[in-house]
């Protein structure tokens, strides 16, 4: 039973990324060298964001929120905007479209940060004796994920690769790219700040999700017509 409940979770952890990459035209591509590049360059970064957030944290003795804490975390996060740049911009991809590179590199992006905080917890702790919803919830909360990864791909190829976009869509695509990159500061702010469970927490931020797929499609769409 306890392998069976792990099982179950790893599915529900990780399948979305086979099921998005088979069931899109990036199979078709073979993308998949794009997007473990992107799980690379997604490590490298993670690295690079834990010296920094060891080197100038502090270490809480308690779990409230502290504003000038969330704030330098969140300054930090940033350190996942410059990697999701070199992602897209200086790896060498194969003739992809833009269209299919920023999926890719979202899948990859997301893929590695499903397996770098999710999957030792899941290994330990789905296989216990007690059934808890908990890691069914991190599993969903992966999910959320990987739509707000593809859709900050998505935003940061409208603003480093696409050149002829219209003015007035500019403001709207960074303001969306701000929120998207922010998130964690927003769910550690409603988890600390205002004591909200995991279950709302993770039904907070599938809805996010899903609304930021869906403005970042209609931003893209609107970016692909012609403009002059």
């Amino acid at each position: 039973m306890t392998m069976f409940h792990f099982f179950n979770c790893a599915i529900l952890t990780f399948g979305p990324h086979a099921v998005y990459y088979s069931a899109t035209p990036l199979s078709e591509y073979d993308t998949l060298g794009t997007s473990v590049k992107a799980a690379l360059v997604y490590l490298g970064t993670a690295l690079v964001k834990l010296v920094c957030l060891a080197t100038f944290l502090q270490v809480s003795e308690n779990d409230g929120f502290d504003p000038y804490q969330e704030l330098l975390k969140a300054l930090i996060g940033f350190i996942d905007v410059a990697g999701l740049y070199f992602a897209l911009t200086q790896l060498t991809h194969r003739n992809i479209s833009q269209n299919h590179k920023f999926q890719a590199v979202g899948l990859g992006w997301a893929f590695a940060d499903s397996v770098l905080h999710r999957l030792a917890p899941l290994w330990v702790g789905a296989r216990g004796l007690e059934f808890t919803w908990d890691y069914i919830l991190q599993g969903l909360e992966a999910n959320a994920n990987l739509v707000l990864s593809i859709s900050l791909a998505a935003l940061g190829s409208l603003i480093w690769l696409r050149k002829n976009k219209p003015k007035t869509l500019i403001p709207i695509i960074y303001a969306c790219a701000g929120i998207v990159a922010t998130m964690p500061s927003i769910t550690s702010y409603l988890r600390r700040g205002l004591g909200w469970h995991f279950p709302k927490v993770v039904g907070f931020e599938l809805f996010t999700s899903l609304v930021m797929a869906f403005i970042s499609w209609q931003l893209f769409s609107a970016c692909q017509r012609p403009y002059v």
